[in-house]
């Protein structure tokens, strides 16, 4: 349970992993990207690296491999795996998110995304239904420093008009837990993409979406549960 004296005025979703289920599909197009090029990626380095800027994932993936990433190169195989995950992607919400967050909304909450994807992709991604409620959307391709730097949450909460001591994060994977503790933020982990043991610098690991509406807005527990 939360501690009794933090009362959270915004709640902040990073997305993959988190409202959509969509882990999966970026792994998939990330190994099949990197393929022709000799570059075998796990379903972990994927996982693990949730929530970073694309061209950081893959300039280190490269790396690994002894491969120079050049500009061209870069862009090439980002290109096909944004074809890739086009191609496969399904949207699947995670039980309960949509009824989640609109339950936030109606209960006063300041709403707020933060994800690694580019706007563009967040846009085609996330019904219109569920992006008309947030208050601030910052994307990957809309900060220098991306996740695991505190940058994004500290974005998100400047347009929130809410201190970082004010919001509440909801977050997947390492990468992003370690951005919103380092902006000051509380932050509740769902092991959705990962076990728990990867997830340990978050305030409360929970096993599921629908274990943390209790955790923020008793009201809202019932709502989710129903879908």
């Amino acid at each position: 349970m939360l501690n009794s004296e933090f009362i959270p005025k915004a709640v902040i979703f990073d997305m993959d992993g988190v409202i959509i289920d969509s882990m999966p599909y970026h792994f998939l197009a990330w190994y099949e990207a990197l393929r022709p090029y000799g570059v075998r990626v796990s379903c972990f380095e994927v996982y693990s690296k949730e929530g970073e800027k694309w061209e950081k994932t893959l300039r280190d993936l490269l790396a690994r491999s002894g491969i120079k990433p050049a500009p061209q190169l870069l862009a090439e195989i980002f290109s096909s795996r944004q074809r890739i995950f086009k191609k496969f992607f399904r949207r699947f919400l995670f039980k309960g998110a949509k009824e989640f967050i609109l339950c936030l909304y109606r209960k006063g909450y300041s709403l707020g995304l933060v994800t690694g994807s580019p706007l563009k992709e967040v846009n085609k991604i996330l019904p219109r239904e569920i992006i008309s409620l947030f208050k601030a959307i910052v994307a990957g391709d809309q900060v220098k420093r991306g996740k695991p730097d505190p940058a994004p949450y500290l974005k998100a909460s400047r347009l929130l008009k809410c201190r970082p001591s004010q919001c509440l994060v909801v977050e997947n994977a390492p990468l992003g837990i370690e951005s919103a503790k380092r902006a000051g933020m509380f932050c509740v982990a769902v092991t959705t993409s990962l076990p728990k043991e990867y997830l340990k610098k978050a305030d409360i690991i929970v096993d599921k979406l629908q274990d943390i509406p209790g955790l923020i807005e008793p009201s809202c527990k019932k709502v989710a549960a129903k879908r």
